[in-house]
């Protein structure tokens, strides 16, 4: 099986900072959503890369001197992972001379926030409005779902599937706050309509002639169960798996690493001193969640000459964690 982390390694094992290998992701990584299909209105964009040769080197020189991206990022500040995600991408657009203004808010007469552009980006004819998702969700269907979020007309609901197949919605947030479906539908019937707003049109005199939303990020799956196809996501998105507690101590790991939030982009790539044996690791999960029920992002690690590059991951969750997300509404 040709994984996709096998493919990043193909093609970036050479690179070393760990924020130019997230970067190198966020330009290359396949999309998460299908940005064809009728549910998403046409309103998801990709990344296009003109000349990947002329990107390939760029990359690798950044790499080679990355005192620039760091100065740009300000790591010390970043506590949530868009916002990393988003200013890795506003390096990127700089470099290319395609940014208008990134994190432009707008407000009222009131002074009161309206909303706020992530991207204006130059483009042929005017500014493309561009809202970027970077997301981890975990599938978990709900076979019997409530019927509030089908509520909506056919010209403005995601789901058009029948109440028994997979959707969006079945894929639920690490923390059980949210869901794929739900955050897609306030991006495209909210974020995305703000440069029609009044305030937006006086703020910004170029013409917006498009909004789209870039929606990039992993999708992890029950390792005991077959993959399903969910009207609306790309068949070659970044997947995983995930296991509660008792089902990852079953499992045969030769070495694994603890992802923190900032290293859930790029698959994982660390000298031999930086990753745990099994016994490890198991003792790293069952402290943590002794006192915390946050899921952890680990990387199933493999040896490749010098270096341990990731193969698999998966999100590890408390054993309760699925009768909870069988209590979520959908």
């Amino acid at each position: 099986m040709n994984t996709f982390q096998e493919q990043f390694h193909r093609e970036w094992s050479q690179l070393n900072d760990q924020h130019v290998r997230a970067l190198a992701w966020l330009i290359t990584s396949p999309d998460l959503l299908d940005k064809d299909s009728a549910i998403w209105w046409r309103q998801l964009g990709s990344l296009d890369v003109p000349d990947y040769n002329q990107l390939r080197n760029w990359l690798f020189h950044l790499d080679a001197h990355p005192s620039p991206l760091h100065e740009a990022l300000k790591i010390h500040r970043f506590l949530r992972l868009g916002h990393y995600a988003e200013n890795l991408l506003t390096y990127y657009f700089n470099h290319e001379g395609l940014l208008y203004a990134h994190g432009l808010q707008v407000h009222n007469e009131k002074a009161e926030t309206i909303g706020e552009f992530d991207y204006l980006l130059f483009a042929q004819g005017g500014l493309i409005h561009l809202e970027l998702a970077t997301k981890f969700y975990l599938f978990q269907q709900q076979l019997s779902k409530s019927s509030h979020l089908r509520q909506a007309s056919s010209a403005n609901s995601l789901l058009q599937a029948s109440p028994s197949a997979p959707s969006v919605y079945d894929y639920l947030g690490p923390n059980l706050n949210d869901s794929l479906g739900a955050k897609m539908q306030k991006i495209l019937q909210r974020q995305l309509t703000l440069s029609q707003h009044e305030a937006a049109r006086k703020l910004v005199q170029s013409r917006i002639i498009a909004a789209r939303a870039l929606v990039k990020g992993w999708l992890f799956y029950r390792s005991s169960e077959p993959k399903r196809v969910v009207s609306g996501v790309a068949a070659n998105h970044c997947l995983g798996f995930w296991w509660t507690l008792a089902e990852f101590e079953q499992l045969a790991i030769p070495y694994a690493l603890k992802l923190e939030r900032l290293q859930w982009l790029a698959p994982a790539q660390v000298s031999a001193d930086e990753v745990m044996d099994k016994s490890m690791i198991l003792d790293t999960l069952q402290r943590y969640f002794h006192t915390d029920s946050t899921p952890v992002l680990v990387a199933i690690m493999k040896k490749n000459g010098e270096l341990m590059q990731e193969f698999c991951r998966g999100m590890v969750v408390p054993n309760d964690w699925p009768d909870k997300a069988g209590q979520i509404q959908r």
